[in-house]
C-alpha cells in the first residue's frame, strides 16, 4: 500500500473518532478498513486529478458529479453492517469508488446511475480492474431496481429531497438504506432507514453532509433497461 493512501486511512480513523457522538461510531469495522485499503482510489480518479486522489475530499468525475470523499464513502459503507452473502443496491454509481468497496464485503452489487456516460466508463473500469460481482445500469434511482429486488443494504451517493418509497419498499427485512436527505445544495442530513423482520420501518438521523442532488426525470426502469447495455 501506498504511503499516501495509509494516510488517508488514518485519517478516515481520525474522523471516525471525532464524529463518534454523531454515527455512534468511534471506529469501523476491521473488514470496511481493510476495503478502502485493498480499493485504489486512484485508480477511480480522472488523470487531471490524480495527484489528489488521496486527499480526504471529493473530486469532480464529469456531468456535475463527484467522487465522495474517503471518510463518507467509509462512514456508509460502515451503516449498511454488510455481511459476505449481502446483496446491496447502489444508486448513484459515478466513478464506481463506492461500488468497488462494497464488492470487497458483499456478495453481489447491483448500481444505478442516471449519466449514461459515467455508467459505461465505471463498467468498463470493473472490467479492467476485475470486478465480476458488480452490475451496473443506467436508469432511474428513484426506482429503485426492482427485477434485483430485495437487497440488504441499499446505498444512495446522491441528496433526495426525500426518501424514495421504492427504495423502502425494495429492502429485506432487517435490511438497511443509508442515504442522504435534504434540498439541492442546501442543509443534507444523512440517515439510515431500516426495515425489522415485521416490516417496521424505522429512520434515524446521522450527521450533516453535502451531496449533489438525486435527478428523478420520471423514467421508469422498466423502459429504461431495454436501452442500457449491461
Amino acid at each position: 500500500m501506498q504511503e499516501a493512501q495509509q494516510q488517508m486511512l488514518d485519517t478516515i480513523a481520525a474522523e471516525a473518532r471525532y464524529t463518534a457522538d454523531y454515527t455512534g461510531r468511534s471506529r469501523f469495522s476491521p473488514a470496511v478498513m481493510q476495503a478502502l485499503g485493498e480499493v485504489d482510489r486512484a485508480a477511480f480518479v480522472s488523470p487531471a486529478y490524480r495527484d489528489r486522489a488521496y486527499d480526504n475530499g471529493p473530486l469532480p468525475i464529469g456531468d456535475g458529479q463527484t467522487i465522495s470523499q474517503p471518510y463518507i464513502v467509509a462512514l456508509m459503507t460502515e451503516l449498511l453492517d454488510l455481511t459476505p452473502d449481502s446483496v446491496v443496491l447502489e444508486i448513484g454509481t459515478g466513478s464506481g469508488y463506492q461500488a468497488a468497496v462494497l464488492a470487497q464485503l458483499a456478495r453481489q452489487v447491483y448500481s444505478l446511475e442516471r449519466f449514461c456516460g459515467l455508467a459505461e466508463t465505471a463498467r468498463e473500469r470493473f472490467t479492467r480492474l476485475g470486478y465480476t460481482n458488480i452490475e451496473v445500469r443506467c436508469a432511474n434511482g428513484y426506482n429503485g431496481w426492482r427485477e434485483k429486488a430485495p437487497f440488504d443494504g441499499i446505498i444512495v451517493t446522491a441528496a433526495a429531497p426525500d426518501i424514495p418509497p421504492a427504495l423502502v419498499a425494495q429492502l429485506k427485512p432487517g435490511g438497511r438504506l443509508v442515504i442522504p436527505v435534504g434540498p439541492p445544495y442546501g442543509y443534507q442530513v444523512l440517515m439510515v432507514v431500516t426495515r425489522d423482520a415485521a416490516g417496521k420501518i424505522e429512520q434515524r438521523k446521522v450527521l450533516g453532509v453535502a451531496f449533489v442532488p438525486l435527478i428523478d426525470d420520471g423514467i421508469d426502469n422498466g423502459d429504461e433497461a431495454g436501452r442500457s447495455k449491461q
